[in-house]
C-alpha cells in the first residue's frame, strides 16, 4: 500500500510549529513593544518592590506575637515578587496573570482577620490594607498592559 508523501505526518510541509505562525510572531512583537515602554518597567518594578516589602513588612512594622501572619506575609510577598519578575522577563506570557496579583492583594487585605483572629492588630491591618491595595492596583495595571497591545497595532 503506497502512501502519498505530501500527506505524511513527517513531510516538510507539516513540520512547522505554532512558533512559526505569522499571528504568533505578530503578537510577540506587539507585546515586546508594550513591554519596552517606560510604564511597563514602572509597573513591574513597583510590583517587585511591593512583593519584597510585603515579605519583610512583619519585621519592619513589628508583628509581635503574630507568627502565622509573619509567615503568610513572607510567603505571599515572595510569590508577588516572583510574579513581578515574570512580568518583567516574559510579559507576553504573564500579562494574563495580573489577576494573581489582584488575588494576592485581596488576600493580603483580609489576612489579618483570617490568620490573626481577635488579636489587637491595628498597625498590621493598616500595613496589609495599604500593601494589598497597591498589589491590586498593580495587578490591574499589568492586565491593562496586555490590552495596550491593541493600541500599539493601530
Amino acid at each position: 500500500m503506497a502512501t502519498d508523501s505530501t500527506h505524511s505526518p513527517t513531510s516538510p510541509s507539516t513540520r512547522s510549529t505554532m512558533e512559526d505562525h505569522p499571528d504568533i510572531r505578530s503578537l510577540r512583537d506587539q507585546y515586546a513593544a508594550v513591554g519596552s515602554k517606560p510604564m511597563a518597567g514602572l509597573v513591574e518594578g513597583l510590583c517587585l518592590l511591593t512583593g519584597l516589602y510585603l515579605a519583610i513588612s512583619p519585621w519592619v512594622v513589628g508583628f509581635t506575637g503574630l507568627t502565622s501572619l509573619r509567615v503568610t506575609n513572607l510567603v505571599v510577598g515572595i510569590a508577588l515578587a516572583v510574579l513581578a519578575m515574570g512580568y518583567g522577563s516574559v510579559l507576553e506570557r504573564t500579562h494574563g496573570l495580573g489577576w494573581v496579583a489582584i488575588a494576592i492583594g485581596v488576600w493580603t487585605i483580609i489576612a489579618p482577620w483570617v490568620v490573626a483572629g481577635d488579636a489587637d492588630i491595628t498597625k498590621t491591618i493598616w500595613n496589609n490594607a495599604v500593601v494589598g491595595g497597591v498589589a491590586c492596583l498593580l495587578g490591574l495595571a499589568t492586565m491593562g498592559m496586555g490590552l495596550m497591545k491593541r493600541k500599539v497595532r493601530a
